[in-house]
């Protein structure tokens, strides 16, 4: 599990530089990457290593290891930090992942990143029940989850690229810059917080937890320089984030 964590980092910081993101939003990435799976330690090896077929209660509880990463993570303040990208490694745009089944979407950008990274990088591992796919059957798979609507597009190609599939890397649609590298889900928070919105009004809008609507004002902050929801909202007006 080490091996694939390390294998998910390399590749999603890889692809989050093919589409030009932050630098801040790569290492976050990359983090996140890292600890995606540490919920799998809570699911028996006797599940992970069964050479055939999951019964339905096995895969329930394979189900369950994004719930115990999310919940591994929340309990130090910066780990959990890296939650909306690292326990959402298994949702799709679809909504047919787990463990939510939320319908995955460039709102959580760097999410959408990692969900491609994940699958490419476990096809192409040996598992107890199959062999690795080759690199070629791998990224065909891809584009059939792409064409599907279950991977997000952009995140899914820049995946492919940065794997040495695909179009080449100038050919790449790169990802339109926000004032202050702000993500879109930050400028969303910005936006509704410059309208006056509380914290706990902002995370049922925009149907995040408090926390973590708290976290994306936090680092708003640290990215565009100011300690105060005025200064922020007079921020937002002047660089065309509100009107």
């Amino acid at each position: 599990m080490g091996g694939h964590s390390r294998r998910c980092a390399q590749l999603a910081g890889d692809a989050a530089r093919v589409l030009g993101l932050p630098e801040e939003a790569v290492t976050t990435l990359r983090r996140a990457a890292l600890v995606h799976d540490l919920g799998t330690t809570g699911v028996p090896n006797s599940i992970w290593d069964k050479p055939g077929p999951l019964t339905r209660t096995e895969f329930d509880r394979v189900e369950l290891h994004p719930l115990l990463t999310e919940q591994m993570l929340r309990r130090s303040p910066a780990l959990d930090q890296l939650n909306p990208v690292a326990s959402a490694h298994h949702e799709r745009c679809d909504g047919s992942g787990y463990h939510k089944r939320v319908r995955a979407d460039a709102g959580e950008f760097e999410a959408c990143v990692l969900q491609a990274t994940e699958i490419y990088v476990g096809l192409t591992t040996e598992r107890a029940d199959r062999p690795p796919f080759s690199p070629a059957d791998a990224a065909a798979e891809l584009h059939r989850l792409e064409s599907q609507g279950v991977l997000e597009p952009r995140a899914t190609r820049a995946v492919l690229v940065a794997a040495g599939h695909g179009e080449p890397e100038a050919r790449v649609r790169r990802r339109p810059q926000n004032p202050g590298g702000l993500s879109p889900r930050e400028v969303d928070v910005l936006r509704l917080a410059a309208r006056g919105l509380t914290t706990r009004q902002i995370a049922d809008r925009l149907v995040i937890a408090p926390k973590t609507a708290d976290h994306h004002i936090q680092h708003i902050y640290n990215k565009i320089g100011v300690s105060t929801r005025a200064a922020a909202a007079l921020w937002a007006m002047q660089h065309n984030v509100v009107q």
